[in-house]
């Protein structure tokens, strides 16, 4: 989504821009070209953890993919980094600047060695999520299992500390990435990111859904919090007995979410949507009473910005960058703090009980999205960056090529 977005208004302020992207391939939008980097794409459903066949396995970088996999760990931020340094050995002189989006692999460092002016997006340091996934392990085995599986971070560790500039979104994430991976503040610049506030808007002749609250589960992790949504919405059923959850986001075979579901007897109180298209998911913002966010962290959430653009009162957490996001506790967000069910289920409860305070909380939602969040506004910042990089390296001045380089995979 950052690719596809900040590539398309890049090219609509006049850059040229190729997207070098790994398996599964992004969308982008017209006037952008689209490099494919292909993998072993070892992950891809339906058969993640796949065994490639012998045949398959063409190069060391491949070997190194699959015996980084047999061995537990996860291989694409370094695998996809070397694949794509190899790609743009051949087309030297046609772009002035490499923006890596947070692989962090070691080929960046191999593109700096060949004369490229690289920069990276770092959303948040993965060694947060590192961090609550291991708290969150049900055993001593998944922990190893975790710590294996994570290794790559301290690579990204590396190479962000030898990287001239590295993007975030938020100021919280630029503590974190100065603090858990030791880059120096001086070389990490804020620029947040957004919505289409054209597509992501009001819509009110869509007619709201009596108790329904919706919210967002990109990852299916302990990070997002929705143990503790289910958790809120029993405690919010008791009264409000209509209360119900859309979630936009697809459970993991081994989630721990089903067996709450079940235990809290929401079976037919939660649905999961996933696959829906960008208009689609407008509308179920628009049928939504209450969006919530119930993250335990997040680095940015846009999943926040686009409830308060469609106009949607939110309740979110506190943890990480959402202060940030959403604003004042209510001026334009009920906050409250991270992993409190209780909590979760008051806030909620005020919403659908207080229909004057729910729609004062939306507006002024949206008024703060228009404000400092809209993709037209990364991109401007994120070119500026380009600039003092070039600039830095005494670049010809005229027309800029821009190249973006980054793994869609979370």
């Amino acid at each position: 989504m950052y690719t596809r977005h900040l590539t398309r208004e890049l090219a609509g302020l006049g850059h040229e821009v190729t997207v070098f992207a790994g398996q599964p391939y992004p969308e982008v939008a017209d006037g952008v070209e689209l490099v494919r980097v292909p993998s072993l794409d070892l992950y891809r459903e339906p058969e993640p953890f796949r065994l490639p066949r012998a045949r398959e396995i063409e190069s060391p970088t491949d070997l190194l993919e699959v015996a980084t996999m047999w061995t537990g760990g996860f291989p694409e931020p370094r695998t996809f980094s070397l694949r794509a340094r190899q790609m743009l050995r051949s087309r030297i002189g046609e772009h002035d600047v490499v923006h890596d989006d947070q692989s962090l692999g070691t080929g960046l460092l191999q593109m700096m060695s060949d004369g490229w002016a690289v920069t990276s997006s770092i959303h948040h340091p993965v060694t947060v999520d590192r961090a609550l996934d291991l708290e969150h392990a049900p055993s001593r085995r998944r922990r190893v299992q975790l710590r294996r599986w994570y290794g790559f971070t301290a690579m990204q560790a590396k190479v962000a500390r030898r990287l001239p500039r590295v993007l975030t979104v938020s100021e919280s994430s630029r503590r974190d990435i100065v603090e858990q991976l030791g880059v120096d503040p001086r070389r990490v610049a804020v620029v947040p990111i957004g919505v289409d506030p054209h597509l992501h808007r009001p819509h009110p002749g869509v007619a709201r859904v009596e108790g329904r609250i919706m919210t967002t589960a990109s990852a299916d992790v302990p990070m997002k919090g929705l143990v503790f949504l289910l958790e809120a919405l029993a405690k919010v059923r008791t009264d409000h007995p209509s209360a119900h959850l859309v979630v936009v986001g697809r459970l993991r075979p081994d989630s721990r979410v089903a067996p709450v579901v079940e235990r809290l007897d929401l079976g037919d109180a939660v649905r999961f949507v996933a696959g829906e298209s960008d208009e689609r998911i407008v509308e179920l913002y628009a049928e939504a009473s209450v969006a919530v966010v119930p993250s335990l962290y997040e680095g940015f959430s846009l999943p926040a910005v686009e409830a308060m653009a469609c106009g949607v009162p939110v309740v979110a957490t506190t943890g990480g960058a959402l202060p940030e996001v959403t604003g004042r506790h209510e001026e334009s967000v009920l906050a409250v703090p991270p992993g409190d069910a209780e909590a979760l289920a008051s806030a909620v409860r005020r919403l659908l009980d207080d229909r004057e305070l729910a729609g004062r909380i939306a507006r002024a939602g949206r008024a703060r999205v228009l404000e400092r969040f809209t993709w037209e506004q990364a991109a401007r910042g994120t070119a500026a960056l380009y600039e003092e990089l070039c600039d830095e390296r005494s670049a010809s001045a005229g027309p800029r090529s821009l190249g973006t380089s980054g793994t869609t995979r979370c």
